[in-house]
Order: C-alpha cells, then structure tokens, then sequence
C-alpha cells in the first residue's frame, strides 16, 4: 500500500542528472526538461559532456552530466547548485557532490556502489556514510528493479540496461509532479518500428514513478506552477538548432538558397546537422574534407549568388582565417558561425569558453575588417544568426556569428516568431544589362558595392585575392590605390553601426557601478544585478551583442558611471577591446577559465564587494 504523499509548493527547482556516458542522462534530462516546458514552467538546461568520446566507465572523467532549473517565474540560468542530484554511479556523485545544495536530495543507484566502482572513482570506502548527515540520500536499487520490471520481455541484457535511466526519470517526475504521457508519447514516436522497445522504457518509467510512491525517504512531492508568459507557440529549443534555424529564416526573407559548407566539430556539429535535416526547405549542405574546403565553398557558393554559411569552432576558425581574408577583400557576404570552446589547440573541446573575440575581431593577415557580433542565449542564437544574414547581405560582408558551448548545447523555451515579424532583408542585387555596372562601384551612403553573379547579361567581371583598382575591380598594384581600397573597406565596416542598435542599459541610469558582460554570461550576470537590485542596492548592466562595429553609443554609455566591470570566461579580451576603441576607458575584470559557465554567486559577492567599496 502506497503511503499517502503531501504536496508542497515550490518557486523554481535546480536538477543535475549524471552518470557515465552511456547511461542516457542527456536523455533523460532532455526528457524531463521537455516535460517541464510542455507543463509550461520556464526552463533552462545546461549539459556537460565529458571531453573523450568514450572514457573509462565509472571514472571520474568519463561521468556525463545535464542540469536544468525550471519555476514559475522567469529563468535565466541553468541554475548554480542543485536541490536534487541524480548520480548513477560513485563517479557520478563524486564529481558533482559539491554542486549540490547543503539539505538537497541525492538519488543514486545502490546497485553500481560495488567496491569495484567505489575505487575506481577514488573513494577509500563508501562515501554515503560519510555524507549522509548533509544530504537526503535516495539508495534505489535501480538496476535490480529495471531487471524485475523487464522479466518478462525478450529482451537481451544490454537492452535491459539501457532503459534503467527511465527508472531514475520515474522517481524523479514523481517527486515534482510531472506527468508521463509526454515522455511516453516521446517512446511512442521514436521506436514506431520496434513495439518491445516503446513497452520496455514505459515499463521502466512507470516502476520508477511507483517505486517513489512508496519508499518512506520520499514523504513528500514538489509542485512547481506554470509560469506567466506571453501568448504564442513555443518549443524548447538549443542554440545550435536556433543557430540553424536563424539562417534559414534569413534564407526565406532574402529570396535566396542557402549553402553551408563545413567541417564536423564539437560543438558545432549539429547546426550542420540541423541544416542538412532541412532539405526540404531548400537548403544544400557540404561535409567538406577539412575546414579551409569548407569555407571556400563557401565563398563560391556566395560568388554564385546564395546565402553561404560556414560553421566551426575555435581550431576551425584559425584554419578558416586566409579564406575569410578572400571574402573581404572580394567583399561578398559570408556568414561564419563560431561556437567557442576552451583551447588552445584542442584544449577543451565539450567545456565553453569566449576566448576568440580577439581571433574574430583581428585574426586576419592585413588590413581585414569585417562584423562580429554574439548570441547571448540558446533561444536568441536565432536572432543574431538572422541578423547575421541581414548584415552580410545588405552590407556585402563576411559575419562572425559567435557563440559558445553553453548556448550550443543549452536549451530554453522559445516562442516560434512569424516571418512577418521578422525585418525585410534588401539584397543590393546589381541588375541585368546595366550599362553603369562596374564591380566596385559603391553606394555613397553605405559603401556598399553591387552583386552582381554570374550569368547576369552584361555584368561580366573578376574577383579574386588579389587587391583591386576602385571602381574596375582589376587587379591593382599602385600603392595609392591599395590605401584607398584599405580605407574604403574599413569605412563600410564601421558605417554599420548606423544600421545596428544602440546599448541598453539594464537596471539604475544613476548608479556607480556598471556591468558589462557579452555572449553567453548574459543570464548569470543579469540575474545576480537583479538580485542585488531586489536588496535596494543601485547596479547598472550592458550586454554587448555587437562586438565590431561598436554601437554608436558605446562611448557615451561607459562615460556615465564611475566603476565599470567586465565580466567574460577568458583574461579580459573585451575589456583590452574597449581600452582600445573608447577615449578613457578603464575598468576592473572579473575573468574565469574553467570549463564552465559563471555562477550567479560568485558574481553576486564580486559584484557586492565592489559596491561596498564605493
């Protein structure tokens, strides 16, 4: 007889699922996340795979991660500690012990705390006893249950030991009240053509979500209500697919077909994925043998007449650096996506980092500019790659698009915008048969030049690497010309900013202190300002999403306040930017390389102690 459970309320709630790489919790954390979403809380997920495809199991190394923080009020973080942690294994609970909160919930899988497993993460002994006093410990036998609940399928063992994390799911949507049916409804779908399967996992679900009806250590269950949020359509998506979806949408509004050519690499991976999913709209993909071949068809792709792309991450981007020169210097539009990553060279390829806003802005031979600009959460990767589009085409440009890890494999809810929300993107299209066509011939207001593509009646003409005679486009080697051509294209870039938005300053226009913070640390800085604001302290915050030009405003903005901080994941690359580009410029530096997003603590006390000192 099942005890008779009492319900509690809760605001928001913090989850941290892991176990080794192969025991689904990507999965599974997807799973609930999903649910939650579809519940209607708000939702943001961060996962964190282990850098090597396949470590040792039960090491410390190979244990695979996915948090979440969902409530019903606004999210913006993943969360920094969790209220219940789900560990399958000794490594699991090792190397996230102390991301749980003091009092939380951990639920582990008895069965894999052998001695084996137990040394092989680096215990002496078995380490729940020396935990228990902290923590609420759930020991479910979960294998042991999945193989009861299985007994009667003709299933093999390796199948059997693939469902145990819908165990863990079970106990889980148990004690925050979630329903079933959309995960079974998920089963449903991806296994149609496999019955046993789609029966095993709900068997599995079901027998976690009863064994947690009836263990004494649960005596209660969590509601966390849907949050307010405005009408539309949403789903839960990751930066990468809105990174992908974003440059379709710029594809559609520009009346042109979209090619991406690229190179497979973590974390970029799955926007050339996702693109090449899109057939159907479309879109042409390449899987091109390395990454110069994947830019360079690229900028054929652009010579012809499309929307190119390419994506990469950092590694890709240095090798991608003498093809984007040739996109400058023959200044046709290029979108060049970079999902950052911990380096140098292969350094730290699943963590994130923001450690090529440098290699964006000058990683060029010569006078190269081009537009930079950064996505600041998963769900807004869709605007800035839409805009990335814009600004290529309408200012016949390469765009660095960067991005992170964090956002790329992060998710939140996101309302589906209709097209025609969506701004007009002008082509500067030269036309057939025009007698006044010349190649570099530019519009006086923007410095733009015509594109003019090949077949077009009478616009015969050349580009190439080489440096260009104004107006004729013919190679050129007077040394006055170059000058012009160097000034010119450095000018069309920095006109730009009259076509982009200006700062938003976030909190108090009279406080002394200024925050300032680009990309993916936009959630964990803009929470920790609103909770010291919820303390009457006066803070000020902006967020760069335009790195080059800089908004018009910048310089006017930073002038107003009397102690300025920048927060990034690297050893201050934006701050040494702005020192460079705005008169009088200084500021402190709050930096952090680890692999890991920021935690809203840790910039809460810097933020407080700076404060104080004021």
């Amino acid at each position: 007889m099942s005890k008779k459970a009492v319900t509690l309320e809760k605001d928001e709630v913090v989850i941290r699922f892991s176990g080794d790489s192969g025991d689904g919790m990507q999965l599974t954390g997807t799973q609930f996340s999903n649910t939650s979403a579809l519940f209607g809380n708000d939702v943001s997920t961060f996962p964190d795979y282990p850098a090597e495809i396949r470590a040792p199991q039960g090491t410390v190394g190979g244990v695979s991660g996915f948090q979440l923080h969902f409530g019903a009020s606004e999210i913006n973080t993943p969360g920094d500690y969790a209220d219940v942690l789900v560990a399958m294994n000794p490594a699991a609970l090792k190397a996230n012990l102390d991301w749980v909160k003091k009092g939380g919930t951990i639920i582990i899988n008895i069965d894999a705390f052998t001695e084996k497993n137990i040394a092989r993460a680096g215990y002496d002994s078995n380490p729940i006893a020396l935990y228990k006093r902290d923590y609420n410990f759930i020991e479910a036998p979960i294998t042991e249950l999945t193989k009861e609940a299985l007994a009667e399928f003709q299933l093999d063992q390796k199948s059997i030991m693939r469902t145990k994390n819908m165990f863990a799911l079970g106990i889980v949507y148990w004690l925050f009240d979630r329903p079933l049916s959309y995960t079974e409804k998920f089963f449903e779908e991806k296994f149609k053509k496999i019955p046993i399967v789609v029966e095993a996992n709900k068997r599995v679900l079901r027998a976690g979500f009863n064994f947690a009806e009836t263990i004494e250590a649960l005596p209660r269950n969590y509601k966390v209500a849907p949050a307010k949020i405005n009408p539309g359509t949403y789903r839960n998506i990751s930066g990468n697919t809105a990174t992908a979806w974003g440059l379709i949408a710029g594809a559609e509004k520009s009346n042109l077909n979209l090619f991406c050519g690229s190179y497979p690499i973590t974390p970029a991976t799955e926007i050339l994925q996702e693109l090449a999913a899109r057939r159907d709209l479309g879109v042409k993909t390449f899987q091109a043998e390395d990454e110069i071949a994947g830019i360079s068809t690229a900028i054929g792709a652009a010579f012809a007449g499309n929307l190119a792309v390419t994506t990469t991450s950092g590694p890709g981007l240095a090798l991608k650096t003498e093809a984007s020169g040739l996109a400058v210097m023959t200044e046709l539009p290029l979108v060049i996506v970079n999902v950052q990553r911990g380096g140098p060279s292969t350094g730290l390829p699943t963590k994130t980092e923001q450690s090529d806003l440098l290699q964006a802005l000058h990683g060029r031979s010569g006078e190269a500019p081009l537009v930079v600009l950064a996505a600041s959460t998963p769900s807004n990767c869709f605007n800035y790659a839409f805009m990335a589009c814009k600004i290529a085409l309408e200012h016949m440009t390469p765009v660095i698009l960067l991005t992170d890890g964090f956002l790329a494999n992060g998710s939140e809810p996101w309302r589906l915008p209709k097209m025609e929300e969506l701004p007009a993107i002008n082509v500067p299209m030269a036309k057939p048969n025009d007698t006044n066509y010349l190649p570099y011939l530019r519009d006086k207001e923007t410095l733009v030049r015509k594109w003019a593509i090949p077949g077009m009646a009478g616009l015969e003409h050349r580009i190439g690497g080489l440096e260009k005679m104004d107006l004729t486009g013919t190679v050129s080697y007077v040394p006055k010309n170059h000058e012009v051509m160097t000034e010119l294209r450095d000018q069309k870039i920095k006109k730009i900013a009259d076509f982009i938005p200006e700062l938003e300053i976030l909190g108090d226009k009279d406080a002394d202190l200024l925050v300032i913070g680009w990309g993916g640390t936009f959630g964990h800085i803009y929470s920790a300002v609103k909770q010291i604001q919820k303390e009457n302290k006066k803070i000020a915050f902006i967020h760069f999403h335009y790195l080059w030009p800089l908004p018009k405003n910048t310089g006017e903005v930073l002038s107003k306040f009397k102690k300025k901080i920048v927060c990034e994941l690297n050893l201050g690359q934006l701050a040494d930017h702005l020192k460079v580009n705005v008169d009088g410029f200084t500021c402190e530096k709050y930096n952090k390389m680890q692999g890991q997003p920021f935690t809203v603590v840790e910039l809460k006390d810097t933020f407080t102690k700076l404060l104080e000192e004021l």
